[in-house]
């Protein structure tokens, strides 16, 4: 062993002798047997000297295997805001919005159970209640954060 090969070897090191490899086993250079068996080793490695004979029998520098490939870059959307402006984007044209959803609900709801001559299990609970609740702490959470005049 030399002295400079007592070294303890780095991560960056231990990385580079594996890029190395790889790129080997992309010319063909290694088997893909050679190059997991020496790929380990370069991991295993604990000083230089453990390093030096798994690339000896390789070129010192390689071309890279394949040239590398071009990203087209998207263009940027616009930023677009949070809720979208109009009745449905503020408190009250939400809630609009909700009671008239759920009232044509329940008129469904209603004329069902009038023409069946039964009362039928109120689904439209399963609609307004959710969606309701939503709004109710929505409007809750608008009134803390709001600055107060």
């Amino acid at each position: 062993m030399t002295e400079q090969g007592a070294v303890r070897v780095s991560d960056a090191e231990r990385e580079q002798v594996a890029e190395r490899l790889v790129a080997a086993h992309g010319e063909g250079r290694l088997t893909l047997a050679e190059y997991d068996e020496r790929v380990r080793a370069a991991h295993a490695a604990v000083v230089r000297d453990d390093l030096t004979p798994l690339l000896a029998d390789l070129p010192r520098s390689a071309a890279p295997a394949r040239p590398a490939p071009t990203r087209r870059r998207e263009p940027a959307l616009p930023a677009m805001p949070m809720a979208p402006p109009g009745p449905c984007g503020s408190g009250r044209g939400a809630v609009a919005v909700w009671a008239t959803v759920s009232l044509v609900n329940v008129v469904i709801w209603l004329a069902v159970s009038v023409g069946t001559a039964a009362v039928v299990y109120p689904w439209w609970i399963w609609v307004a209640g959710p969606w309701g609740v939503a709004l109710a702490l929505g409007g809750l959470g608008r009134a803390t954060v709001r600055p107060r005049a």
